[in-house]
């Protein structure tokens, strides 16, 4: 056991993303606190498997997970990589406040052991009532200790009679949970640790920006493919949580209803769309290949114009209640982060200023890699794998006793099998 411990230490941290149009996979070493040197990337695209965050197709998304693992450990000329950190989230992720209270009778230390066992039960506590839910995450919130509540997460040497821990719960529709859960199975790999992908990105720009961005308050508004979703954080606490299932796929797919291929409308979209109107510098006349399957031969013609009008409108559909949202709680926050891909949208900085009075910036995560990491996963859409291998590093830190968890042999050589024969199918 001590062998595989010893193992388990000296394998890089690992993240898996698992989004509509693939799995991607980043492996990094830890540096320093809060300093990653990033290992590799890989992505697999081979096969749909995901719809607004949820996986549909669970013996697609284990390939792939099975593939970019292998991928990565070839390049880094290890025999095997068996386990990951995910990263969770969906159409279905809300927010519950929930808590734990005991007490101890005496005064007596608040240990490691105690704070986890009120973890699990908080946990119990929402699926218990709620079988058809799981629970993703939970995010302390604060902590009291006779009474008085504490700034941070009491350490060991800390005494108390009466200790309550609160959390904020992310739950969805046990669905989301368990598929990832049997494409891992099915990829004969094993999940380390499952953080939800807002508190990956939040953990990032805090990182990267400092604690104070919690005391001013903050949003972060992730636009993905396929959902976009909004979380506001104060203090210690998250006040909102929604996702929209709806993203940039949503907006190409409007795009695509003026006669073009879906390949066409998402290359015009990034090459010349804006998200306003007011974004667009001179007014283009673009000539467009037409659908083959509508007009055979034929061109269209479109105006830059008439192109942002059409994703202006678009926008503002998806992002409506987001809006009221940040209009409701804009009194206790300072900022806006955005991330994802569909905020690379020309002029949307710009726009979401405009509509919601906050600062907006992209949020960053280029001061938590070492100057010998690779310029290209600086950009915004590592961001959240970036978050997980930081919440990693100290889930390790934590848990430096537990051995890599990975399928038995014969476990193994039945999935990877299944795994064959469903990809020649």
């Amino acid at each position: 056991m001590a062998r595989k411990r010893q193992q388990a230490a000296e394998l890089p941290l690992v993240a898996i993303d698992l989004g509509s149009s693939g799995v991607r996979a980043m492996a990094a070493k830890r540096v320093d606190a809060d300093l990653l040197h990033i290992l590799a990337v890989e992505q697999s695209t081979k096969f749909p498997c995901t719809e607004r965050g949820v996986v549909v197709q669970s013996s697609n998304a284990g390939f792939m997970i099975s593939e970019v693992l292998r991928l990565m450990a070839n390049r880094l000329q290890l025999p095997d990589l068996p386990t990951a950190f995910v990263l969770l989230g969906g159409r279905s992720m809300q927010i519950v406040p929930v808590y734990s209270k005991r007490d101890q009778v005496h005064k007596r230390e608040v240990s490691q052991r105690l704070l986890e066992e009120m973890e699990t039960e908080c946990k119990s506590k929402i699926e218990t009532h709620n079988p058809g839910v799981a629970v993703l995450g939970l995010v302390p919130a604060y902590f009291k200790l006779d009474n008085v509540e504490q700034e941070d997460k009491p350490e060991p040497d800390q005494r108390a009679e009466l200790v309550e821990a609160h959390y904020i719960a992310f739950v969805a529709h046990k669905e989301l949970e368990t598929q990832i859960q049997k494409s891992f199975d099915q990829a004969g790999k094993s999940i380390e640790k499952a953080f939800v992908r807002p508190e990956a990105l939040l953990s990032a720009f805090v990182a990267s920006d400092g604690v104070e961005i919690l005391r001013d308050g903050c949003a972060v508004l992730d636009m993905g493919s396929q959902t976009t979703t909004l979380s506001i954080f104060k203090g210690t606490e998250y006040l909102y949580n929604k996702v929209v299932p709806q993203g940039g796929y949503h907006i190409t797919r409007v795009l695509e209803q003026s006669g073009i291929s879906l390949a066409t409308a998402e290359k015009l979209k990034c090459q010349f769309g804006c998200a306003s109107p007011a974004q667009v510098e001179k007014n283009l006349k673009l000539k467009v290949p037409a659908d083959p399957n509508i007009v055979e031969g034929g061109v269209l013609h479109i105006s830059s114009d008439d192109l942002a009008r059409t994703i202006f409108i678009k926008l503002e559909e998806i992002l409506k209640p987001l809006f009221e949202a940040l209009n409701t709680y804009g009194d206790r926050i300072k900022t806006l982060y955005i991330t994802g891909g569909a905020s690379m949208l020309q002029g949307m900085q710009d726009y979401l200023q405009q509509k919601t009075m906050l600062q907006v910036i992209y949020g960053s995560h280029d001061t938590l890699v070492d100057a010998m990491t690779d310029e290209q996963y600086l950009e915004p859409r590592y961001s959240a794998l970036v978050g997980a291998l930081i919440l990693g590093a100290d889930y390790r830190d934590e848990h430096l006793n537990l051995p890599v968890k990975a399928p038995g042999i014969l476990e193994k050589l039945q999935i990877q099998t299944e795994i064959m024969f469903t990809s020649q199918s």
